[in-house]
């Protein structure tokens, strides 16, 4: 007679290793879809004054956009990649917005990403109206009165009034004088400390500021 263990059918370790890789396959991509909006899921590129918000930070500024945005709202995010991808995670049918990134590897957002580049502020696609945007959030990637300036020209260009803008301490004045927003008492993280201390900025009524 033969042991009832010999006679059950055995996979070859090629064939079993060629099923686990499938599996695998399968697996990244049923996560693929809802891993692709996580933040961090593009890695910063420090060359690119890239340093994303903490979790934390990203779904509270997220919630203040769609909240002054509006039900149906429009949303620019102007280098605010982690931004947008907290949006996309809380995706729903009440707005829709798209990511204004120098960066192509955002390019996988398809339709949503725009080209952008600060030195050209007004380079934009035509289907971007004059003022047909509800709320703008923009985080400038270098602390200087010319790259605010020129991204304050595309923000004005954009908005039809709301701006969120997420920069450095050191810019409260230019920020006041060029697009006359105030600071707030909401103080963003990052996932990383920085040497330089950031604050949110805004022109209207927000929660940010209790």
């Amino acid at each position: 007679m033969f042991d009832s263990d010999d006679d059950s059918p055995q996979l070859s370790a090629q064939a079993l290793a060629a099923l686990q890789e499938f599996y695998l396959e399968q697996q990244q991509k049923e996560t693929s879809v809802v891993d692709k909006f996580s933040v961090g899921a593009i890695e910063e590129d420090w060359q690119l004054s890239q340093f994303w918000y903490s979790k934390e930070t990203a779904e509270r500024l997220a919630k203040e956009v769609i909240s002054a945005a509006g039900k149906g709202g429009k949303i620019a995010c102007i280098s605010a990649p982690s931004i947008y991808q907290k949006l996309k995670e809380l995706q729903n049918e009440d707005f829709c917005a798209f990511v204004l990134e120098y960066d192509r590897r955002f390019s996988v957002y398809g339709d949503e990403f725009v080209f952008y580049d600060y030195k050209n502020p007004l380079n934009l696609p035509e289907h971007f109206e004059p003022n047909s945007f509800d709320i703008v959030v923009a985080d400038p990637p270098y602390l200087s009165e010319e790259c605010l300036s020129k991204t304050a020209q595309t923000v004005k260009f954009l908005t039809k009034g709301k701006i969120l803008l997420c920069t450095g301490a050191v810019m409260e004045e230019q920020a006041a004088k060029l697009l006359g927003l105030r600071v707030c008492k909401f103080i963003p993280k990052h996932n990383r400390s920085l040497a330089n201390e950031f604050r949110c900025y805004v022109n209207y009524e927000s929660s940010l500021d209790s």
